[in-house]
């Protein structure tokens, strides 16, 4: 059994070849894309043994994605597939500057259709950590039902959990029910991962110092803010430090930074590492990841990241 799980939609990814917008374009690359599944790409690579609970289009894009975690070697016990729905599917754009352009093709998808009775198939046994994300509750209805059943189950077990906002407003109803219910599902886990700017939004500040405080006082034990090429500033009990980033030459792409700096923070809190040294791994993956067009080409073994990091400290 793997110590870790991980919930969320795997998408079929068709990155533009060129620079331009979406709707000129002709050229796209096949890959998969999906915020767990990146993390869940990068905690088995690393060494540790994670499953993912998804559901899955029964049609060709479903597949792809099925070949993609086999080859991975990432858990497939808890993995369905959906004869009615389809597999959900996004586009991005090629950029030298700033951030690509995203379109997303996943309403009414296999996943959205995850219920609360799918969860309670799913085994704890041997579970160590579950690392939920806020995407899955603004899928659906169904979706969000589905998140509070894990998360409540994981509580029952014991199990360690992580959650990382990862805000997508344009899912939601509105941004006040995003708020709320992103707060809510925060109040189950024992460490938050939340950028600067999804703090503003969530807290309504952009100090990090007030953002920790106010999820310390939901009860959170502890946090971990991302602020982009900065760093990281960490709140763990009445401990509170910054950890700079790691520069790089060049950006390539921004996306799956943060769920690079994830999986590096997961796989040193399975190795029990201090929350310092979670950071560093956390900044080192997510620095590696921007030189990367794909959202998890760049996530490296435990060999390659110890390389990178000892030529930067």
């Amino acid at each position: 059994m793997s110590k870790v799980l991980l919930f969320g939609e795997p998408m079929a990814l068709f990155t533009a070849k060129v620079e331009g917008d979406l709707e000129s374009v002709n050229l796209f690359e096949k890959s998969v894309a999906g915020a767990e599944l990146n993390v869940c790409t990068g905690l088995v690579r690393l060494g540790h043994t994670a499953s993912y609970i998804t559901r899955l289009g029964d049609d060709p894009l479903g597949l792809y994605i099925k070949k993609f975690i086999n080859k991975e070697k990432i858990g497939t016990e808890f993995i369905t597939f959906d004869t009615l729905n389809k597999t959900g599917l996004m586009f991005k754009s090629k950029v030298s500057n700033g951030d690509p352009v995203t379109a997303y093709y996943r309403k009414g998808s296999a996943f959205s259709n995850v219920t609360s009775e799918d969860i309670d198939k799913v085994s704890f046994d041997g579970v160590e950590l579950l690392h939920v994300t806020g995407i899955p509750p603004a899928l659906s209805l169904s979706c969000r039902e589905a998140t509070y059943r894990l998360m409540e189950r994981a509580k029952e077990k014991g199990v360690y959990i992580t959650f990382d906002p990862n805000l997508r407003p344009a899912l939601w109803e509105s941004e006040e029910v995003m708020v709320s219910v992103i707060n809510d599902l925060a109040k189950k886990c024992d460490l938050i991962l939340p950028g600067v700017a999804e703090g503003l939004v969530l807290t309504g500040s952009g100090d990090v110092e007030k953002i920790a405080d106010f999820y310390q006082n939901l009860g959170i034990k502890e946090v971990i803010i991302k602020n982009g090429s900065k760093g990281a500033y960490i709140r763990s009990g009445n401990e509170s430090f910054e950890q700079p980033g790691f520069k790089v030459e060049k950006v390539v792409d921004t996306v799956g930074a943060g769920d690079g700096f994830a999986a590096g923070v997961l796989s040193g809190k399975l190795e029990g590492l201090s929350i310092r040294e979670c950071a560093i791994r956390g900044n080192a993956i997510g620095a590696i990841q921007v030189t990367y067009s794909s959202d998890n080409e760049g996530l490296p073994t435990q060999d390659e990241l110890k390389k990178f990091i000892e030529k930067r400290i």
